[in-house]
């Protein structure tokens, strides 16, 4: 039923359970997963590029390449012989996700839910909610 799954992730605990979700559906369908990370640019709208934001960058695309290689071991560990191919972005995590999706043409997209509630929802939003909302594909949550 579907071919290709989606696998946003970020090191949450909300991501570690989509991940295993995702690992289970892609070993019974026989399908393909592509974990993607994406590095959340949204803090540096509009900050002149200097050094330290060229650290903090680096420091954030190299946490995305560990979530990756976490989410690769995992695979490891459970001996699954599942396909699965890593992508890193940088954008606005939603929108990211979204493109990639539709680039890459996914049947689905497995992600965590992001816990917020109450006014930290209302001023931040959920990615989550933006891909369920937006998305073309079918979109499984994980909370």
């Amino acid at each position: 039923m579907y071919k290709k799954i989606l696998l946003p992730t970020d090191g949450s605990k909300f991501s570690d359970k989509s991940e295993e979700h995702a690992l289970f559906l892609a070993e019974l369908m026989g399908s393909e997963i592509i974990g993607l990370s994406v590095i959340d640019m949204k803090f540096f709208s509009g900050l002149p590029a200097n050094d330290t934001i060229y650290e903090i960058n680096k420091i954030l695309k190299e946490e995305s390449e560990k979530n990756l290689e976490r989410f690769e071991n995992i695979k490891k560990e459970k001996n699954s012989d599942v396909k699965i191919r890593t992508i890193a972005v940088e954008g606005y995590p939603a929108d990211a996700i979204l493109e990639v999706a539709e680039k890459e043409d996914v049947d689905l997209i497995v992600i965590g839910s992001s816990g917020k509630t109450g006014l930290q929802k209302f001023l931040m939003g959920s990615v989550a909610e933006k891909v369920i909302k937006t998305a073309k594909c079918n979109v499984l949550v994980i909370h």
